[in-house]
């Protein structure tokens, strides 16, 4: 197998509009399903939402029969989300329907096989996009040495009873409004 999907031309993808970022994405998700089908013709093809919120960046959803992905995410990130996010997600989708159904690790052996074999790229699980834009984070807890900002469910995880304490200075963090 060797790498087929060609990379998007940055200075036209940021001149782009949402809509038509998210016109890019699905583009991208044909072109690798393209090759996806090369090799195995009777893959499903994914629907597509741009739903997704928080701090993920994307999400093959199988029970809903797709993929999700975030649209402030793809917005600050374009490039980064075209050329790793969406042969990720799309990796994710292949190795479920090989491996029929759950019986593997997400980004086990397969999914990274697929991702170097298939899309010429190195696996990464988790990306490195700043978040703070899309995942607003309102309620502010304090600790000896900084600012923390927790989500709605994270807030309302400390105020049922759970415990957070900060990474660097290990104090336990405390509401400040």
């Amino acid at each position: 197998m060797t790498p087929a999907l060609p990379s998007p031309d940055r200075d036209v993808t940021a001149q782009l509009d949402l809509p038509q970022l998210q016109a890019l994405v699905r583009q991208r998700v044909t072109d690798a399903m393209a090759l996806c089908h090369s090799l195995y013709p009777d893959l499903p093809i994914p629907a597509i939402w741009f739903d997704l919120r928080g701090k993920c960046a994307g999400q093959a959803h199988f029970g809903r029969g797709g993929l999700r992905f975030n649209p402030a995410l793809l917005a600050d990130n374009r490039m980064e989300f075209l050329v790793e996010v969406v042969p990720h997600e799309v990796a994710h989708w292949l190795v479920w329907h090989l491996e029929d159904g759950p019986s593997f690790r997400p980004h086990g052996r397969e999914w990274q096989t697929i991702m170097v074999k298939l899309f010429g790229l190195v696996p990464s699980v988790t990306h490195e996009f700043d978040t703070r834009r899309a995942s607003p984070a309102p309620h502010v807890y304090r600790c000896d040495c900084q600012e923390h900002h927790f989500s709605a469910r994270r807030h309302a995880n400390a105020r049922n009873g759970r415990e957070y304490r900060c990474r660097r200075c290990r104090g336990r963090l405390r509401h400040s409004g």
